[in-house]
């Protein structure tokens, strides 16, 4: 390859890298951040990022089409938070009878760090807007916020979760799957941020009911320590 076509390459690959970055910045902060816009506009940006992914696809094919097949299945599924945090939004404008693009920039006022101008700026522009019921509409929005979960973080912990484990599964198959459901299931928390979830199992906090260990489930028979005898 000439100097030339090899400068020509690096060229249009540094400009796909650059643009493929641009779009899975505005795919992070704009569409799947939690403080973002409405569902109906969240998606036409999310088709958006597609249709830009789908022009550059013969650059890349190799990297760039898994992505955007990806993308393409699974648009509901990582917005469905958006139609959960919209409901909560919408039920907020109903009960302090405020419009409900006040609510979306209390909202959007969120995306901010506190410590910058731009969010005091903001917040006292709102504060004047609602008068007395901006302090409830705040709280009441963060809070809505905070028990929203979005769908691509729990995907991101899942996969955190199990992907220490998956280096098994082509040796021992699905069963080995099963299997390890079974155990994540029924492996009590070492460790929690809620006190009430610790030495208990998902199966107990989801049935109410405790169990044996996952062992004896299984028919096994646990191997216990005798006490020493002084």
């Amino acid at each position: 390859m000439s100097l030339a076509k090899a400068r020509q390459a690096e060229t249009v690959a540094l400009s796909l890298a650059q643009d493929v970055k641009a779009l899975s910045g505005w795919l992070e902060r704009d569409i799947l951040a939690l403080a973002g816009p409405c569902l109906k506009d969240r998606r036409e940006l999310f088709d958006f990022i597609v249709a830009e992914l789908k022009q550059r696809e013969p650059l890349d094919p190799a990297r760039i089409r898994p992505v955007r097949i990806a993308l393409t299945r699974q648009r509901e599924s990582l917005l469905g938070f958006a139609k959960v945090l919209d409901g909560k939004l919408t039920q907020i404008a109903q009960r302090f009878q405020v419009p409900d693009f006040h609510i979306r920039a209390v909202c959007l006022l969120q995306r901010k760090p506190k410590t910058s101008l731009t969010y005091w700026q903001r917040r006292d522009h709102l504060n004047r807007q609602l008068g007395w019921k901006f302090h409830a509409v705040l709280k009441a929005v963060v809070t809505a916020m905070d028990e929203t979960p979005r769908s691509s973080s729990l995907v991101e912990n899942l996969n955190g979760r199990l992907r220490c484990y998956f280096f098994l599964r082509r040796n021992l198959g699905q069963g080995y799957l099963d299997l390890l459901r079974f155990f994540l299931n029924h492996r009590t928390f070492a460790r929690s941020d809620r006190p009430e979830r610790l030495g208990k199992s998902p199966a107990e906090l989801m049935t109410g009911k405790s169990h044996p260990h996952w062992l004896e489930l299984l028919g096994f028979e646990r191997f216990r320590r005798s006490p020493v005898l002084a």
